[in-house]
C-alpha cells in the first residue's frame, strides 16, 4: 500500500501536516492548477500504516486519513512489482 494526496480534492488545509506522527508531509511550496498549495509527501516509507497494513490486516494510524475534511489521502495498492523502500527507524 502507498500513501496517495488527491490534489484535486486537497484544499491545502494542512491539518495532516499538522496531526501526522512520522511527520511524513511537508507544507506545499508550488500551487497546483486552482492556486492551491497542496501538501507533499516527505519520505512516506516512514509510515508504517502504508507497509504494514498488508501484514496486520488493520490501519495501524490512520490519523492523516481521518482528519482529512476532503477525504483527499488515502492507501491505494501498490504495482505488484513496484520498488519501494523500507525505512526502519529507532
Amino acid at each position: 500500500m502507498k500513501l496517495v494526496i488527491d490534489d484535486v480534492r486537497c484544499k491545502g488545509c494542512n491539518l495532516c501536516v499538522m496531526v501526522c506522527p512520522y511527520h511524513i508531509f511537508q507544507e506545499g511550496r508550488r500551487p497546483n492548477r486552482r492556486g492551491v498549495f497542496v501538501p507533499e509527501l516527505d519520505r512516506p516509507e516512514r509510515c508504517t500504516n502504508c507497509r504494514l497494513s498488508q501484514l496486520y490486516k488493520r490501519r495501524l494510524c490512520g490519523v492523516c486519513q481521518t482528519i482529512c475534511p476532503d477525504q483527499a489521502i488515502k492507501w491505494v495498492p501498490e504495482a505488484k512489482h513496484e520498488p519501494h523502500k523500507v525505512v526502519i527507524e529507532y
